[in-house]
């Protein structure tokens, strides 16, 4: 199995506060988040790490240099960082259709070791990792669901849809080897008809909507993680989670 990290990003809300650092060299404990990827991944024997980065990739370059990695670390450099998430995935398309189980990570998230583990460790060839405890709004990514199964995947939620209860998208998926085929099939989709401004969500989103008895999910409420977009992230994560991650 593989995992693809996705750290290729501008990081506009937090340029002032990061110094011009891609979101994924903010440091929690000491250590940065790109750091804890490597380390977590390590630790549960994934194979191959795949990094795409574009903003500051000089940067990410160094800190990887300054760190060991048991499993080989690929950097797959996103020209068009500056548009949507959808072509940063892109850009790993090869490494998603390569045949192999995938792991797909958002790279600016602060997370326990043992949230990934539950990836690694479910029934699910395909699965979301779901948080119920988020505050509503425009922002969080929400799965809802409906009789045990994902019905939906997306920022803003139609008003007619119909489902039992939502939760929060960690922003971390499991993909068997035809599924993240088909992701990479569905992103090329995207580019070729010029929508580089999407979020990577959206492509994932429509295989879940082709078909929705492929996928599950692991609910991780009460497990310590956090997005870090906006400042207040980054002030919750140190004050709130940093202490609460097994190390």
């Amino acid at each position: 199995m593989k995992a693809i990290l996705l750290a290729a990003g501008l990081g506009r809300r937090l340029r002032k506060l990061a110094g011009g650092r891609p979101k994924c060299l903010l440091q929690f404990g000491g250590k940065s988040l790109l750091r804890r990827h490597v380390e977590n991944l390590n630790g549960q024997g994934i194979e191959r790490i795949i990094i795409v980065t574009g903003h500051g990739r000089e940067r990410i370059d160094a800190e990887l240099a300054d760190m060991a990695s048991r499993a080989p670390v690929k950097i797959i450099v996103n020209p068009e960082y500056a548009r949507g998430s959808v072509v940063s995935l892109h850009c790993a398309g090869a490494e998603l259709a390569d045949g192999a189980d995938s792991v797909l990570m958002d790279a600016d998230v602060l997370y326990d070791p043992r949230v990934l583990g539950r990836l690694f460790n479910t029934k699910h060839d395909n699965c979301f990792l779901l948080d119920r405890d988020f505050e509503p709004g425009d922002e969080p990514v929400k799965l809802c669901v409906a009789n045990n199964s994902v019905v939906e995947f997306r920022k803003k939620i139609d008003k007619n849809l119909t489902f039992d209860y939502q939760g929060e998208s960690v922003g971390f998926f499991r993909f068997d080897a035809d599924m993240s085929a088909r992701l990479a099939a569905r992103t090329r989709e995207y580019i070729a008809t010029g929508r580089l401004d999407e979020p990577y969500e959206e492509a994932v989103r429509d295989l879940l909507v082709d078909a929705p008895g492929l996928f599950g999910f692991e609910d991780i409420t009460g497990q310590a993680w956090i997005e870090i977009d906006f400042p207040e992230d980054v002030a919750r994560a140190e004050r709130d989670i940093a202490g609460r991650i097994a190390l």
